[in-house]
């Protein structure tokens, strides 16, 4: 029997390198003979770095930043001097994690930190730079990231904004950098979502809330974005309104699209494409995945439904282990999963399952198979 693992991390409780050591240990305990081969994964959010760390051997490198209030701190990438790379996780630098909760604010968050990061790796060689930019804090619409490379976002006075959320609406021209620094770099932009970059669907309306964005914060906001892709359409002769990924991490996505040229890729196809995962699945006789919570987002981009789509190809039974699930597994079997066990069922609390992870993660494998 061969069972691939391919989960990504529980956010807050377990790495994805960690759960697949266990889940491992917990599966050959029930079937020494079985051949488990483990994938841990990411969707370009919170643990890129480290799995690109874990396949690639890259190098790990500190930079002073800002984070998303603009208070300096230090911040980590990885970086390969033979492929002359860095693979910047955009929440390190400004990242909802950096905030207390009183902290998050929607409208005054910026992704300027994010961009001095790029201006590091620059300075330190790099010619192409991966951006994972899952879990953000921000809702600037990227201007905080470009700004720190160079743009300037003028108002009707032509006065230069504070490059935040709550500056969207005020945006007349953008001014490109005075030099071509940024030409001979390569920008790939690993998005755990594919919301486009307004609208209902979009950046503001879907995740401003999470982001302390109150209803009448999220219509300004909506409305910003899409005053700046006025402006992307103006001066840099595209738009990026309907552009699948624009609108994750507060529209730094389509930011990096229409200003720096990016190619938006879902960041666990990024990953797949380093590792032969889509091969190991089709000689699978199962598959395991999970996340920390499971819910329908799970299925737009992420791994767990990314997962279930490889799986489905090659008719390969799927089986989720998740920290909580707001599905039942009557909704999640049209969606490609055959058996599914929260922690949060098996533990005494929520709280504990997620303090504890390893002490229930035994239970659910046995529940499992």
């Amino acid at each position: 029997m061969k069972i691939v693992l391919a989960p990504d991390k529980f956010k807050g409780s377990i790495d994805a390198i960690s759960l697949c050591k266990q889940l491992h240990q917990e599966i050959v305990s029930l079937y020494p003979d079985a051949e488990v081969v483990s994938f841990p994964m990411a969707d370009g959010g919170d643990g890129f770095s480290s799995i690109v760390r874990h396949y690639l051997d890259t190098s790990t490198v500190s930079a002073k930043t800002v984070d998303p209030l603009g208070r300096t701190i230090t911040a980590r990438y990885e970086y390969s001097e033979e492929r002359a790379t860095a693979y910047i996780e955009m929440a390190a630098a400004s990242g909802l994690a950096l905030l207390k909760p009183s902290e998050y604010n929607a409208m005054r968050t910026s992704s300027y930190g994010t961009g001095l990061l790029i201006r590091d790796a620059m300075a330190r060689g790099a010619r192409h730079i991966v951006l994972g930019i899952g879990g953000s804090a921000t809702t600037d619409g990227g201007m905080g990231m470009a700004d720190a490379l160079g743009f300037m976002f003028l108002d009707r006075n032509e006065e230069p904004l504070d490059p935040c959320g709550e500056s969207l609406t005020r945006v007349e021209e953008i001014v490109q950098p005075e030099t071509d620094f940024l030409e001979d770099v390569q920008f790939t932009v690993a998005c755990d979502v594919r919301n486009p970059f307004y609208g209902p669907n979009g950046a503001a309306y879907v995740y401003g809330p999470q982001k302390g964005a109150t209803p009448e914060e999220v219509k300004e906001l909506d409305e910003g974005l899409k005053k700046l892709d006025g402006a992307f359409m103006k001066y840099m002769g595209r738009s990026v309104a309907e552009e699948p990924g624009a609108g994750a991490a507060g529209g730094l996505g389509g930011a990096c699209d229409a200003l720096l040229g990016a190619r938006l890729v879902s960041g666990f196809d990024h990953l797949t494409d380093i590792v032969d995962l889509e091969e190991a699945i089709a000689e699978a006789d199962c598959v395991v995945t999970g996340e920390g919570r499971v819910d329908s987002q799970s299925f737009d981009g992420k791994v767990v439904g990314r997962v279930a789509e490889l799986a489905r190809k090659f008719s390969v039974k799927v089986y989720v282990i998740c920290g909580a699930s707001a599905l039942t597994l009557k909704e999640l079997n049209p969606l490609g999963v055959d058996r599914m066990v929260a922690l949060s069922n098996e533990a005494k609390s929520i709280q504990d399952s997620i303090a504890h992870p390893e002490k229930y993660i035994p239970a659910a494998v046995k529940k499992i198979f």
